[in-house]
């Protein structure tokens, strides 16, 4: 047996520490992610629990609010995940005053977006025009959802301040099911731990956090035995075969036509329903037979393209030149030249940083635009307001869960286009009576237009939905709750929504 004296083994234990700082240099540290499962945990500090009021129009309202996070254990009995969650919660309410869970979509997206920007106490205000970043301004949310619900804020695992034990763990919370059923524990958890079970719980979420909503009510009533009461959905995705089509469906552009024309009639400052009941009586009716049919000729092709390009604002030959299909062409056409349109709210243009590309290469408007502040001042907020001290970074968007996420069990590809919450919630209005749904959307949304849940609300059994589900539409786009107006009456809609159901 070779055996190592002491005076062997400490030099070479020196070497390797040298060549292993040598290697690694200051600059290549691991990330958080990177970090042992301890190291990473300890970044995150413990809950943090503090006292505030919020004037409303009608009352003082003091409330507690806890910034924490709950454990997600593996079915190895270890620690997969700690999920980040703010939670506010009004002093002196009864115990089945509603409850109401809150997350965004993404995939990838943190919760700050509806916590700042529609739901919560504290609102961020992006300047006179709604759309500077580089000074938002947080002040009391007149128009919070805490008058009539209590809220808990959820960031998904790869969001916020949510983290996986490690990168291999974590690929096991990046997919629609296991995303579902790990926020399914989570609130199950957190019901249990506080005593809400007799609240009734209501879900909400914004663009695949609205898909992400249904599949969590069914992992909530499958798994978990719990029943939810409804759930709003915010500018959702319902079928993915809309968002990922072909750009020559017929049905897609049909569907998108109208948010198109909105957008339009906004640039022009002349936004008029009457109008926009037109424009969507032509997507479903000329247009959307035309596109289906062989390329239309002479007077009837120059009627069309002509009515394309007044309703759109592209220019009648571009419209020829794609045959009446859109497609992404309203992104560098719509607004005039040199100027790009955002398909979160396609009335929002800029300057075109690369005005000699054929195809839009701009970074978005609004998601990389005055949005992205929305993580750092949450942030601050944090800390500052919620007492919630912590080194590690808040991720407002995080693009690896995105490239990462499963699919109907594959990812990326074509598989999106298979994805589809329409079963979800066909199954949720059959089998729980009370449940009801309210699907909330900007009239200049191109991302996911209006008319993709229009369309699929109206295909489902009319007797499902008579009197439980219903559709409501906003000026603005993706995120119209950026504009105070369209907030005030969303937020009036929700509570008519919310005393519908005896609390």
């Amino acid at each position: 047996m070779r055996v190592f004296l002491i005076t062997q083994i400490v030099p070479l234990l020196f070497s390797l520490l040298v060549a292993s700082a040598q290697a690694q240099g200051p600059g290549d540290r691991p990330s958080p992610e990177q970090r042992a499962p301890g190291e990473i945990f300890s970044l995150i500090p413990s809950d943090a629990v503090t006292e505030h009021s919020l004037k409303l129009s009608t009352e003082t309202l003091t409330y507690a609010a806890t910034a924490g996070t709950l454990d997600v254990v593996g079915q190895n009995g270890e620690r997969a995940a700690k999920i980040y969650y703010t939670a506010y919660v009004a002093k002196d309410r009864h115990i089945d005053r509603p409850l109401t869970f809150v997350f965004n979509g993404g995939p990838g997206a943190a919760s700050a977006y509806l916590h700042l920007g529609l739901v919560g106490p504290r609102i961020l205000e992006f300047g006179e025009r709604q759309d500077d970043g580089t000074q938002p301004s947080l002040s009391d949310n007149p128009d919070s959802w805490l008058a009539f619900t209590d809220l808990v804020l959820i960031d998904p695992v790869g969001t916020g301040w949510s983290r996986a034990a490690n990168n291999d763990v974590a690929t096991g919370f990046y997919g629609i099911r296991q995303d579902a059923e790990s926020l399914a524990k989570v609130i199950a958890l957190y019901v249990q731990k506080n005593g809400r079970v007799p609240s009734p719980k209501y879900l909400v979420g914004e663009s695949y956090g609205g898909f992400r909503a249904l599949k969590v009510a069914s992992a909530l009533k499958e798994i978990q035995g719990m029943l939810v009461s409804g759930i709003i959905m915010v500018s959702p995705m319902l079928e993915g075969r809309f968002l990922w089509s072909a750009s020559d469906d017929p049905l897609t552009a049909a569907l998108r036509l109208p948010s198109l024309a909105a957008a339009e009639l906004e640039r022009k400052n002349a936004f008029d329903h009457n109008l926009l009941i037109e424009a969507e009586y032509f997507s479903m009716t000329d247009y959307l037979v035309t596109l289906a049919g062989p390329s239309p000729q002479g007077e009837r092709a120059d009627a069309l393209y002509s009515r394309v390009s007044a309703l759109t604002g592209i220019p009648q030959e571009a419209v020829r030149q794609t045959r009446g299909f859109i497609g992404d062409t309203y992104k560098k056409k719509s607004a005039g030249d040199r100027r790009v349109v955002s398909p979160y709210d396609a009335a929002h243009s800029v300057v075109d940083a690369y005005p000699e590309a054929a195809d839009d290469q701009n970074e978005d408007p609004v998601l990389d635009g005055y949005t992205r502040a929305y993580g750092a001042a949450f942030a601050a907020y944090a800390r500052d307001e919620l007492a919630f001290k912590t080194d590690m970074t808040y991720t407002l968007l995080n693009e690896e869960v995105n490239r990462r996420w499963e699919w109907k069990g594959n990812r990326g590809g074509d598989s999106r286009i298979a994805a589809s919450a329409v079963s979800d919630l066909r199954d949720l209005l059959s089998v729980v009576p009370q449940f009801r749904v309210m699907v909330a959307h900007g009239y200049s949304d191109a991302l996911t237009p209006y008319g993709f849940s229009k369309y699929v609300l109206d295909h489902m059994p009319p007797d499902l939905v008579a009197n439980r589900v219903e559709l409501k539409l906003y000026r603005g786009g993706h995120m119209f709750y950026t504009a105070p107006k369209s907030r005030a009456d969303f937020s009036r809609d929700a509570l008519g929504f919310y005393h519908k159901h005896p609390n």
